[in-house]
């Protein structure tokens, strides 16, 4: 189980992105997401890949991770707590880089307090499971079409866990009473 769980309610957005951008950043974004401007960056990533000289299946993983973790930040995002920070219904943040051999991939975005335990409980199951039964169970979800409200039946947190060798790190920082910051980190 990779996470921190900060309580207090001094959570610098600012000076939080400025520190996750590490190594070659090929993107990075922090603004509302909406469906032109996903497909904008998966444009402009698939592009920036064709440039490195790695393996095609590398760069698959990486672009199909991509695309789960930005359709993950679009149909489940809260709104943004509008009263102290005027960064628009839809905020989110993106950055893809290359840091070595790793490409590391972070996602944030603001949830409501009351789903934090609920969400933090669902990442560090699917990090107890080997990667073989992430697989199994990403299957088993994807052949019974056990889907959610939002269509996807937890599929998108399982899928990005199934194509990583790692678990998925991630962190909650208390926003204020209502809001928390999620930030979701995965390295391929």
């Amino acid at each position: 189980m990779k996470s921190n769980e900060n309580n207090t309610n001094n959570f610098e957005l600012e000076k939080w992105f400025s520190s996750q951008l590490l190594g070659e950043v090929l993107f990075s974004y922090k603004g509302n997401i909406s469906p032109s401007l996903i497909t904008e960056i998966l444009e402009t990533i698939e592009n920036e890949l064709g440039k490195k000289e790695e393996k095609m299946k590398i760069k698959k993983r990486v672009y199909n991770i991509l695309v789960e973790a930005l359709q993950n930040l679009y149909h489940h995002i809260d709104s943004t707590p509008q009263e102290k920070l005027s960064l628009g219904e839809r905020f989110i943040v993106f950055i893809i880089s290359k840091d070595g051999e790793s490409y590391r991939i972070i996602t944030g975005n603001f949830i409501k307090i009351n789903k934090v335990r609920l969400l933090k409980d669902r990442i560090d199951q699917v990090n107890y499971l080997s990667v073989e039964e992430r697989k199994a169970l990403y299957k088993l979800i994807l052949n019974n079409q056990e889907f959610s409200e939002k269509g996807g039946g937890g599929l998108g947190i399982i899928d990005i866990a199934r194509r990583i060798s790692t678990d998925l790190n991630y962190n909650f920082f208390r926003y204020d009473d209502e809001y928390a910051f999620f930030a979701l980190h995965v390295e391929i």
